[in-house]
């Protein structure tokens, strides 16, 4: 990290906006909005002293590949040049009003500094001229400690045990590198298990297909040696081994069973929590699709107790039996080898014709599950509004797809595995006929001939199985490489960083967002800024975009580009446990999942205090509803969120959010379903919240809560229109003439 002018100091980053003027200019130079002074006098000059930047020309121009471009605080401006004249700033930058808590010692303090709106220009200036300061790799954040209050001066690097500080507060510890949670290795073990167990199952598997041959050598032997010696006790004595073969097989089939079945249990214990963290972080980027891979999951399992999964086990044993064929005689195995490449060829048939049309059917089966799970997340609308019949003529069409494709690739399987069904009872009655003429011309006894027909059923079995379970093959195949790629192309595989505690300073820079399959521009260039304890409003119209800025604020979708910067660390960098436990976030379509409202404060956790979950309560300013409840904080809550109302439902997500000390708290529309007793509840809870110094953005569309905030944010058609301190915006808002309509935001335009 480079220091300018020898200096350290305290890191902010300029907001730099990104959007177009706002509709209705015609100006070709972005205009600075006064807002109207008293008596119509001219609004007051900044105070002698105030700091400001130094020329364009008198700084070196940063590195073009580092997108921060970040400014010195009051007090170390005040210490590169403590009297400096102030210069104006660039009509490109969004000016805000300065801080009445402005340092004691800084000149002109009893002077009023006046307050400007401006809008954002067209295009960035390309000349901007820079401030001095600490220059910050791109993504990297803060490589050294700044200086903390009460510390008792900077800090320097961290060595052994010293330092202090650090960044984002944590008592002087630097962010150091954790290893990643690495969900491949989930997979590698689930491999290594299952091989494990395979080598244990093809023991088994040997022995049993060994043991198999029992059959046919005691037909073989009474054939040929009980028949023509009369020997009751050779007869008995041969009926007792093979009677012991018989039951040792099947007690090693049975271990086998056992096995694979452990196997398959063992396999959904290693992935089932790997997989459903992968597809909770992938469903950021599509329609919850990955959700679909723990169907993936139970396929798997149902594969490895399969017969087909037998089959193709014992397949490999079949050149034994075919060995043991051509030792009764040449001719018999030749026709038996045959008959091998034969059914090969059918498999391999059958494969290509059943590919395309179990792939869509598996595609469309997967569409209808997602529509069931829409219905179960919507069943009350459902049934209001009667949809019943749309929503299961929806499912019943995917369904239906389904349906026809799968009976098509049926058709084809069944054929197939018909045909190999035919092949192997000719060979049988090849075996027999041409064993007889073998027998006749005296090479082979009869019981040769009867025990190869046997052993040949017992080689080509494991073929023809296979063909029949192809469909299973098919779809395990692909649930393996969903479940393979979903987990091995996971983010959470990729190396985290473990930061100190956030104080909560928020940078947006440059945001884009367009939907994936879609051409809509939804943000474009929205870029600002906000220090630890800020609370912002975003307001705007109606598809303005603001639901998804605060989606993007708290990491729940991810910008097409662009990024968003807790403490300087882009979110994508933050370790996402860290990450979640620092930041809180109310939903504009609140949920609550099944279980007490204790649980649901405490966000499933349950290696929490109660204390904690009562702090959180009381800065929600909730305990008091809670407290009237019949049950109190044990009261159960269903998945749709019975027996509380919406309004309820909404005061306790707002404890939610506030749990766990958050210093960054997005709140979207959080008195939507409020009365005047939980809107003034909320807005005690903001109080307290701005009393902490938390960081707080609110979108709301009502102007009450706007008392509670210092900044303002206007977005227009995904763009920043105004963004300044809230008095100046409000000004200008009505110097344009923003309409209010029964207390709402009901159109914002600019005449």
């Amino acid at each position: 990290m480079a220091l300018r002018n020898g200096t350290p100091a305290k890191i902010t980053e300029e907001a730099r906006p990104f959007t177009a003027p706002l509709p209705g200019d015609n100006h070709a130079q972005p205009r600075e909005v006064q807002p109207p002074s008293p008596q119509g006098k001219a609004p007051l000059a900044p105070p002698r002293g105030t700091p400001t930047a130094p020329a364009a020309d008198s700084v070196s121009k940063p590195d073009p590949i580092r997108p921060l471009t970040p400014r010195i605080s009051e007090p170390a401006q005040r210490a590169v040049s403590p009297t400096e004249e102030p210069a104006r700033k660039p009509e490109s930058e969004i000016l805000e009003r300065k801080t009445p808590n402005a340092p004691k010692d800084a000149p002109g303090k009893q002077d009023q500094p006046s307050a400007r709106v401006v809008e954002p220009p067209a295009q960035e200036m390309k000349n901007k001229p820079v401030l001095p300061g600490v220059t910050i790799e791109g993504d990297r954040g803060p490589l050294l400690a700044r200086e903390l209050p009460g510390s008792g001066g900077p800090t320097g690097t961290r060595k052994g045990g010293g330092g202090g500080g650090g960044n984002g507060g944590g008592g002087g510890v630097f962010h150091k590198r954790l290893g990643p949670v690495d969900l491949s290795a989930s997979l590698t073990a689930g491999l290594r298990a299952v091989k494990k167990n395979l080598i244990a199952v093809m023991i088994f598997t040997i022995a049993t297909n060994v043991l198999v041959l029992a059959i046919p050598v005691y037909l073989f032997q009474i054939s040929d040696r009980v028949l023509t010696s009369r020997s009751v006790d050779t007869l008995v004595m041969l009926t007792v081994v093979i009677v012991g073969a018989v039951i040792l097989q099947s007690v090693f089939d049975a271990i086998r069973r056992f096995i694979l079945m452990r196997t398959a249990v063992e396999v959904a214990a290693q992935l089932g929590g790997p997989i459903l963290s992968a597809a909770a972080r992938a469903s950021l980027h599509s329609n919850g699709r990955e959700y679909q891979t723990l169907g993936d999951l139970q396929q798997l399992r149902t594969f490895l107790v399969s017969g087909t999964l037998l089959s193709l086990l014992d397949a490999p044993m079949a050149p034994l039996f075919m060995l043991a064929i051509f030792l009764i005689h040449p001719d018999l195995g030749f026709i038996v080898v045959a008959t091998a490449l034969l059914l090969l060829a059918i498999t391999l048939a059958n494969q290509r014709a059943t590919a395309k049309p179990f792939g869509e059917a598996n595609t469309s089966q997967t569409k209808a599950n997602l529509h069931v799970d829409s219905m179960s997340r919507n069943s009350q609308i459902i049934n209001a509004l009667a949809m019943i019949p749309e929503a299961v003529w929806i499912w019943g069409k995917d369904t239906g797809n389904s349906l026809k494709w799968q009976v098509i690739a049926q058709d084809r399987n069944i054929a197939f595995a018909s045909l190999s069904k035919g092949v192997r009872l000719l060979t049988q009655v090849m075996m027999l006929g041409w064993g007889a003429y073998l027998a006749i011309e005296g090479t082979v006894t009869g019981g040769m001939v009867i025990a190869a027909s046997i052993i040949a059923g017992r080689a080509l079995g494991p073929i023809e199985g296979a063909i029949e379970g192809w469909n299973q093959v098919v779809q395990s195949r692909a649930a393996f490489g969903r479940i393979s790629a979903l987990l091995k192309e996971s983010p959470l595989n990729f190396e985290r960083l473990k930061l100190p505690r956030p104080e909560g300073r928020l940078d947006v820079e440059r945001l884009l967002f367009v939907p994936q399959g879609t051409k809509r521009v939804v943000l474009n260039g929205i870029g600002f800024g906000l220090e630890a304890g800020d609370s912002l409003a975003i307001i705007g119209n109606s598809g303005a975009g603001k639901t998804t800025l605060g989606k993007m604020l708290v990491g729940s979708i991810l910008p097409t580009s662009g990024s968003v910067r807790l403490d300087l660390m882009d979110l994508r960098n933050w370790d996402q446990r860290q990450f979640g436990e620092s930041i809180g976030y109310l939903p504009q379509d609140v949920q609550l999942f099944p279980g007490s409202i204790k649980a649901n404060i405490a966000r499933m956790r349950e290696d929490v205090d109660d204390g904690a979950i009562y702090e959180a309560a009381k800065l929600a300013d909730v305990h008091e509803l809670i407290a009237s409840l019949p049950h109190g904080y044990e009261t159960f809550v269903a998945a749709d969120g019975a027996p509380l109302s919406g309004g309820q439902k909404q005061r306790i997500a707002l404890a939610r959010a506030f749990f766990g000390g958050p210093r960054l708290v997005v709140l979207d529309e959080p008195n939507s379903n409020l009365d005047t007793a939980g809107e003034l509840a909320l807005s005690r809870a903001l109080q307290q919240a701005k009393e902490q110094r938390i960081t707080m953005v609110t979108i709301t569309q009502r102007p009450a809560l706007l008392q509670t905030v210092d900044k303002i944010l206007v977005l227009v058609n995904g763009t920043v229109a105004l963004f300044g301190m809230r008095q100046d915006v409000l000004q200008a808002l009505a110097a344009r003439g923003m309409s209010l309509d029964g207390g709402h935001f009901a159109n914002i335009q600019v005449k």
